[in-house]
């Protein structure tokens, strides 16, 4: 991570150069015509940059972008036509007025998620423009000043326009950027790749997809009343609410690649002056062949760069490189003799479930567990498929509320709270398939959760890297997980819990899919946890390795608790015996005791 003055003007530079080139394009150029063709690409490039912010970083697929869009066009002319205000202030008011309306949109739209909340926000474009129609703004124009004309902007020289659209675009970019960089940048993209992994790491991902939602709206807004001013000068309905839109924003973003801050920029700068040239030399001979080629173009571009050519271009510059060499994890000391270690009894109780029953309908998957953790000790819960374990998890740490009963963390009821705000009061989770952020690298995936703690990157960076030093992993900080092995996914997991902070984890199987050495590596790193002040909740089918490490046993079947405590005396009851492990393991046992 680049810091201090000279890392950020490095990371400036090349919207310096962008913004540059924009430059030397808007007084080098001759013709109206190439001077509109780089209009459209600022503002196009604007539109998808906005979209890029909520469906980009936040992955939640809006249809119906071009609302705020139309917003800016409309709210600036009619505050023209019946308030005499110039577009110079009706830009910053449309803004403002978007920056609302996606508040109100988005507070019951992102109740849905998916394709659901995809196909909710093409309602909200059609409502805009039904009402537009039925209060008589079918054609709105807008009036000349040629008193003032830059006052009202209505430039006479084509330069003057670009410069105004250069301006939007370069401050788009910077928002885009200062959105990437900053904690909600990486909190965006962490719910992007996998949502309910974020919340568990502090993530309050509702909030975040809000704050996406309301700062894209203000450039979109921005957006069309530029685009009002300097190309339609006749706003309708259709023009700024229709579909056209909306489909200009997602091919410029779809071809250069969402989720980054150039894809936008690439996909505007490659299609719009290839569908203007389209139109300009092959439309008019051949009226209508130019929408199949501009088809064609699109359909092959998609087919060699399906995740955009930013992403394809970035992917072969890294295979470009020598792949990092695998780094040896560091198991640190030799497993400890099978005894069972009796838990401090002075310790206090840190978690308690009360009572807690949970059905799913008509299975009871929870019936009135109840049990305590006391600071400092390693709990194993185990029990057979089925019994409920996860189940259990889920309601401890907020991703499902229970039925009857409570939960209580350090004296206080959680049982309402969402997972991230479980995770801020230090509970923090690993799963039983590793959920990783694919596109982040190791420490990213770490300072996702540095950042419960730590708002500057910087802080959450070394939060992170310390973390991963504790698992062995630093070497691998650059990475991306796709490239780890099972052990250091695993560890990655752990560490990015570790990075939050917790007084208390909660581990869904961290032994499965291991090696007998990878097991030995993460119980060692496990058994590290207590002496370093956290407390360990752990759910695994590797007996003999569990009844190693935990201090204390609880055994879950069909939802109930049937036995608890030291892993020598559960281990040896019938009805645990019965109920998991089986007379086999019990033979074993015994054959291998001392």
């Amino acid at each position: 991570m680049a810091g201090g003055p000279r890392g950020r003007a490095a990371g400036l530079l090349p919207i310096a150069l962008v913004l540059g080139a924009g430059l030397l394009l808007t007084f080098t150029l001759q013709e109206r015509y190439h001077h509109r063709i780089l209009t459209l690409v600022l503002v196009w490039a604007t539109m998808g940059l906005s979209w890029n912010i909520i469906s980009g970083y936040a992955g939640q697929t809006s249809f119906g972008h071009q609302a705020f869009f139309g917003i800016g066009a409309y709210v600036t002319v009619l505050l023209i036509l019946h308030a005499g205000l110039t577009p110079w202030i009706g830009m910053l008011v449309s803004a403002a007025v978007a920056v609302v309306a996606a508040a109100l949109i988005g507070f019951p739209t992102f109740r849905l998620s998916g394709i659901y909340f995809a196909l909710a926000t093409l309602a909200y474009p059609l409502i805009l423009r039904i009402a537009m129609d039925f209060l008589g703004y079918q054609e709105v124009a807008i009036p000349m000043a040629r008193e003032q004309p830059a006052l009202y902007m209505q430039f006479r020289d084509p330069r003057a326009n670009d410069l105004l659209c250069l301006g939007v675009f370069g401050a788009t970019l910077l928002l885009s950027r200062a959105i990437e960089r900053a904690r909600l940048g990486y909190w965006l993209r962490a719910l992007r790749e996998n949502e309910a992994a974020a919340e568990a790491m502090g993530v309050d991902t509702f909030r975040c997809k809000m704050a996406a939602y309301m700062l894209s709206a203000a450039p979109a807004a921005i957006a069309g009343a530029v685009y009002a001013h300097v190309v339609l000068y006749v706003v309708t309905p259709d023009s700024v609410f229709g579909t056209l839109a909306i489909v200009q924003t997602l091919v410029v973003c779809l071809v250069g690649g969402i989720g980054s801050l150039w894809g936008p920029v690439i996909g505007a700068a490659l299609m719009l002056p290839v569908s203007e040239m389209l139109d300009t030399w092959v439309g008019d001979r051949f009226p209508g062949i130019q929408g199949v080629m501009y088809g064609a173009a699109l359909v092959a571009i998609i087919l060699v760069a399906p995740e955009g050519l930013y992403w394809r271009l970035r992917g072969l510059r890294r295979g470009a490189r020598p792949a990092a060499p695998p780094v040896a994890v560091v198991a640190g000391p030799g497993p400890a003799p099978a005894v069972s270690r009796a838990p401090d009894g002075g310790g206090e109780p840190l978690l308690e479930a009360r009572g807690v029953s949970k059905a799913f309908i008509g299975l009871q998957a929870l019936d009135d567990v109840s049990f305590a953790v006391r600071a400092g000790e390693i709990l194993g819960i185990i029990g057979p498929n089925g019994a409920g374990k996860t189940t259990l998890f889920n309601v401890l740490n907020g991703f499902l509320p229970p039925d009857r009963g409570e939960v209580r963390y350090r004296g206080e009821r959680i049982s309402e709270l969402r997972p991230s705000a479980v995770c801020r009061r230090g509970i923090g989770r690993t799963f039983q398939v590793v959920r990783s952020f694919p596109r982040l690298t190791v420490l990213e995936n770490a300072m996702v959760g540095g950042f419960v703690r730590d708002a500057e990157p910087a802080a959450a960076g070394a939060r992170a890297l310390a973390a991963l030093e504790r698992t062995g992993l630093a070497a691998r900080a650059g990475a991306l997980p796709g490239s780890l092995t099972t052990l250091e996914l695993r560890l990655m997991e752990l560490a990015r819990c570790l990075a939050t902070d917790p007084r208390l984890v909660l581990l869904d199987e961290p032994l499965a899919g291991l090696s007998a050495e990878g097991v030995e590596a993460m119980i060692a790193h496990i058994r590290r946890l207590p002496a370093a002040g956290v407390t360990v909740v752990i759910i695994e089918h590797t007996m003999h390795a569990l009844v190693r490490l935990a201090d204390r046993l609880l055994v879950l079947d069909h939802g109930r608790r049937v036995a608890d405590g030291l892993p020598a005396e559960v281990t040896q009851r019938p009805e645990v015996i019965e109920a998991y492990l089986g007379t086999r393991w019990l033979r074993r046992a015994e054959h291998h005791r001392p």
